[in-house]
C-alpha cells in the first residue's frame, strides 16, 4: 500500500526542512487522499504519533512550542485522509493513551520497522522528526536520549547515523546560543506587534507568522531551495522573538 509521509509541522530545523516533504513516498500527487478505517496502530500515521507520545513523556513536561508542534501534526496528518476529522480524533486518542507508559515502545517501533523494512531513508527521517520534538525546548535530557536510542535501535538505525543526527541538533542549538541576542524591541518588530498588545494578540500574531513562514508550506508551493532555507531561518527568528517576549511578560 502506498503511504503518505506524515511528518510535518511546528519548528522544523534546517536539515529536516530540506529532506522531509509532505507527499506520498512514491511521489504520488497530494490531491490523492487515503480513506483508512482500521486500527491506526497498524498504520504509519498512528505509529508515528504513538512514538511522539513516548518522546514527549520522557522529560515529563510539554512546552508551548511542543504543544504547537503536536497540534499541527494532528492537523497535517489527518488532512491527508478523506475521513480527516475521524482520523484526527483517533490520533489525539492514541497520543493520550500512549503517553501513559513506555512499556510498549519497542513493540510499536518494531511494527513501524515492519512497515518500512525496505525504506531505511524513511526511518531516518522519522527519527529526525522525533529528535526534533525532543530538542524543541532546546535541551536533550538523559531520559529523552534513552528513549530515542531505544526507538533508533528498534528501527535498525545505524549508530553512526543516530549520533550524527543528535550532534547536528546539538550543534544547531549551540550555534544559536552564540548568536547575538535579539532585543525586546526587535522581538516585537519580528512578531509584527507592539509592547501595548495584549498576550492574546501576541500569540495570534506568532501563530500567523509561523504558518506564513513554515518551510514545509513554502516547499509545497513550489519554492526554490534558497527560499525554503530562508523561511527556515525566519521561522527560527520568530520562535526566538516569541520566547523572549513570553519571558519578559512572564507568560
Amino acid at each position: 500500500m502506498k503511504l503518505l509521509v506524515l511528518l510535518f509541522i511546528g519548528v522544523v530545523l534546517y536539515f529536516i526542512a530540506r529532506g522531509y516533504k509532505t507527499e506520498k513516498f512514491e511521489n504520488i500527487k497530494l490531491n490523492i487522499k487515503e480513506n483508512f478505517q482500521g486500527d491506526l496502530l497498524h498504520h504509519e500515521a498512528g505509529l508515528l504519533v504513538a512514538l511522539m507520545a513516548k518522546v514527549a513523556k520522557a522529560d515529563g513536561a510539554v512546552c508551548e512550542l511542543e504543544a504547537e508542534m503536536l497540534k499541527h501534526t494532528f492537523n497535517d496528518i489527518s488532512s491527508h485522509f478523506e475521513n480527516s476529522e475521524e482520523i484526527r480524533e483517533k490520533l489525539k486518542s492514541i497520543y493520550t493513551n500512549e503517553k501513559k507508559s513506555f512499556d510498549n515502545t519497542l513493540e510499536l517501533s518494531q511494527k513501524l520497522l515492519k512497515l518500512t523494512k525496505r525504506e531505511y531513508h524513511k526511518r531516518v527521517k522519522i527519527l529526525e522528526y522525533l529528535l526534533n520534538l525532543a530538542f524543541i525546548d532546546k535541551s536533550f535530557s538523559e531520559a529523552e536520549q534513552m528513549i530515542c536510542e531505544d526507538i533508533a535501535n528498534a528501527l535498525e538505525i545505524k549508530t553512526n547515523d543516530f549520533n550524527q543526527m543528535v550532534n547536528a541538533f546539538k550543534n544547531f542549538y549551540a550555534s544559536q546560543a552564540q548568536n547575538h541576542e535579539t532585543t525586546l524591541e526587535q522581538a516585537y518588530e519580528i512578531l509584527e506587534s507592539n509592547k501595548d498588545d495584549d498576550d492574546k494578540t501576541i500569540k495570534n500574531n506568532y501563530r500567523k507568522l509561523v504558518k506564513k513562514h513554515h518551510p514545509d508550506i513554502i516547499s509545497g508551493q513550489g519554492a526554490t531551495q534558497n527560499i525554503i532555507d530562508e523561511a527556515t531561518k525566519k521561522l527560527q527568528e520568530i520562535n526566538e522573538a516569541y520566547e523572549l517576549i513570553k519571558k519578559s511578560r512572564k507568560i
